[in-house]
């Protein structure tokens, strides 16, 4: 059977990404293989038919990274540092942006009711509140206990009044290495996507998430749910366990054609 090139095209991009490549990978292989055939086309090796008019396919986007719980665990074993251990757990417990954590002031964090007060988002410029564990609030109090009472921010560097994301980054990229972590291709922003991914997992509603993370549209946090949501995983094994041992009454019916 003869297949279209639109076809053709896509089976190419599937058994791409059957190889693991990322999507922005596939997109510049698929841009290479376009202008490989329009190339031939007009060395009139190949048929301008061979073309398709329209040869522009969307490649799905990359889903939310979360790090694994044993990975967690590792990490945070690595980090004794007192105030690098409250910001780790921190992001990893309110699910907070890190250019959010790092603007946040002493005021903005109620230490015993464990929440923070974020007045205006990064990225939707719209305050929320956050709520944090109690290994996060351990992990704070410490901090608090021997930060410098008069800096503005709740974090802070030595030499300046304000950490940098570049800063925050390369720290977090040195205690993965240190947990043996570093291939696993883990950022910082890994902790925002492990926080939601835990908490749909444990059953929170996605409209509660929502808010938590500050996203404006549902659709944007229902991207998460596709990573992590168990009870599909679940389902599915409960009705195979069902099929394999023959539990099944009834006959099949199948259309001639499918």
């Amino acid at each position: 059977m003869r297949t279209s090139p639109g076809g053709g095209l896509e089976a190419f991009i599937e058994h791409e990404q059957d190889r693991g490549l990322k999507p922005n990978s596939v997109r510049g292989r698929l841009t290479q293989v376009k202008a490989f055939l329009r190339f031939l086309v007009d060395s009139e090796e190949l048929d301008p038919g061979v073309l398709p008019k329209r040869l522009s396919l969307k490649v799905p986007e990359s889903l939310p990274r979360a790090m694994d719980p044993e990975d967690v665990r590792e990490l945070l074993s690595v980090i004794g540092h007192i105030r690098n251990r409250a910001m780790v757990l921190m992001l990893l417990r309110t699910g907070m942006r890190i250019g959010e954590l790092l603007d946040l002031r002493v005021d903005d964090v109620d230490v015993r009711g464990r929440k923070v007060l974020i007045y205006e988002a990064q990225k939707t410029r719209v305050g929320r509140v956050v709520f944090f564990s109690d290994d996060a609030r351990q992990a704070l109090q410490a901090w608090l206990r021997q930060r410098i009472p008069v800096k503005p921010l709740l974090f802070y560097s030595p030499s300046r009044d304000q950490l940098s994301y570049a800063a925050s980054r390369s720290r977090f990229a040195k205690y993965l290495k240190r947990a043996e972590l570093s291939h696993k291709g883990y950022t910082i922003h890994c902790l925002r996507h492990t926080f939601a991914s835990e908490l749909l997992n444990a059953g929170m509603r996605l409209e509660c998430l929502q808010h938590l993370l500050g996203h404006t549209s549902l659709e944007v946090t229902r991207r998460y749910a596709r990573l992590t949501d168990r009870t599909r995983e679940d389902e599915y094994f409960r009705a195979m366990t069902l099929i394999e041992k023959g539990g099944l009454d009834g006959q099949y019916r199948f259309a001639d054609r499918l």
